[in-house]
């Protein structure tokens, strides 16, 4: 009998960690875009748009486009992040050996990176205190969604349920407890009035930028062998 308990038992373990197996994205990329609407009490009509980074991944392998945030069209510094080791490359060139890198260059931790995607070990301020709300649909897309309220500031998160794991979150802590990725953060500062979105938007392209140094690294390994 005893044994045919921890049968059961194993098989409702199986089935319950087989539920929320994740999955590793392979290649893609992501855009981290914020809107910025100051006096928001009184319209949405003074807005400024940033376009903070353009991310293109390969496996393990990281490119990070920092756009100019005056010229966004204009990418103004290039990084290459692998683990939790970031290189600043500076220009973009499409002959870059990326294997050769660590042995020319002392690496950044991706904690201490102040522009494009900031990586981040801290909780969301005041997290414990959320307040779950109703799932939403926005962009065609269903969201689970959380708020936090402050006398300072007041901020709502919205979750796409995914098992698919992209090689950046905004905020991991969130996204596990809530079996998905955190793709949107509506916040109102109240003291200043502004209203700020920030967007993380996957894509299965890369930029022209990354493919020709990803395209290039691939010619490179294969030639080797």
């Amino acid at each position: 009998m005893k044994s045919k308990y921890n049968f059961l038992l194993f098989i409702i373990v199986f089935a319950l960690v087989s539920c929320h197996k994740e999955i590793k994205s392979e290649k893609g990329g992501i855009d981290i875009i914020s809107n910025a609407y100051f006096d928001a009490s009184k319209g949405l009509n003074k807005m400024q748009n940033f376009h903070l980074s353009k991310m293109n991944y390969s496996e393990s392998e990281v490119l990070e486009l920092v756009p100019d945030l005056a010229f966004p069209e204009i990418n103004k510094q290039l990084y290459y992040i692998k683990d939790s080791l970031c290189y600043s490359l500076g220009a973009v060139d499409g002959n870059i050996i990326l294997s050769d890198i660590s042995g020319k260059q002392k690496p950044l931790l991706i904690w201490n990176k102040k522009e494009g995607a900031i990586f981040s070990k801290e909780w969301i301020p005041n997290y414990r205190n959320r307040k779950n709300l109703s799932d939403t649909i926005l962009f065609n897309k269903k969201y689970k969604r959380f708020e936090i309220n402050s006398p300072w500031n007041y901020s709502r998160f919205y979750i796409y349920p995914s098992d698919t794991i992209l090689p950046y979150s905004l905020y991991k802590h969130a996204e596990k407890d809530y079996h998905g990725r955190l793709e949107r953060i509506d916040s109102y500062n109240k003291k200043n009035d502004i209203f700020v979105t920030l967007q993380l938007i996957p894509r299965k392209n890369w930029d022209s930028e990354a493919k020709e140094i990803f395209e290039f690294n691939h010619f490179v390994k294969n030639s080797k062998k």
